[in-house]
């Protein structure tokens, strides 16, 4: 099967991105990737997704960039005294499927004249994460939107968090998006239950 390259993408910060990717990297055994980081370094996404990924092909590529202060990336770059240029991000080589995990939501800065987007190419396909909040149709339909303006394939919407039909039957109405599935607000995650998570998408993410 030809390689595929994932980008999952947040409707806002703290939705359930890393979790999410975890279960992707797990289910496609695929590398993981997570270009700019921003504070945490001792305990980043990349470390809490190798604490969640169990199989033995799955390799966890450096950032292109570590930043020291958890803020939007162009301010904590600021801080590190370090420019981001989408076009120097290079991407790890690997024949393996891979899973790129992008920072807060789509327009987050990653300098004065680039987002997140930037960082999206046009064969990836984007997995757009999606929590329940007072707001989070608006701001799933706006990503949706701006995705599809941009011109991006969008693979789908995962649902994270305590379930609410009602707000993910509007936006799987008015987005017209695939929905892949939900991630539940689960007591804890470890090993185990990603893979029962990534045993349940493994068909969705074909």
């Amino acid at each position: 099967m030809e390689k595929q390259t994932f980008f999952i993408t947040g409707i806002s910060t703290e939705v359930g991105k890393t979790v999410a990717s975890a279960i992707v990297t797990e289910a496609l055994e695929a590398d993981y990737w997570k270009p700019i980081q921003a504070g945490d370094l001792d305990h980043s996404d990349t470390h809490k997704v190798k604490e969640f990924v169990g199989n033995d092909k799955t390799v966890f590529h450096d950032n292109a960039f570590k930043l020291h202060t958890p803020m939007s990336p162009h301010a904590a770059a600021d801080i590190d005294g370090v420019s981001i240029k989408a076009s120097e991000i290079k991407r790890p080589e690997t024949e393996n499927n891979l899973v790129i995990e992008g920072a807060g939501g789509l327009l987050v800065p990653i300098s004065e004249t680039e987002t997140i987007l930037d960082l999206i190419q046009p064969e990836d396909k984007v997995i757009v994460v999606s929590r329940h909040y007072l707001g989070s149709i608006n701001h799933t339909l706006l990503t949706i939107d701006k995705l599809k303006q941009a011109g991006k394939t969008i693979h789908g919407i995962l649902f994270s968090g305590e379930e609410h039909p009602t707000t993910e039957s509007v936006i799987a109405k008015m987005s017209g998006v695939v929905i892949l599935g939900r991630i539940d607000e689960e007591p804890y995650f470890d090993k185990m239950v990603v893979k029962e998570y990534a045993e349940l998408l493994r068909a969705r993410l074909q």
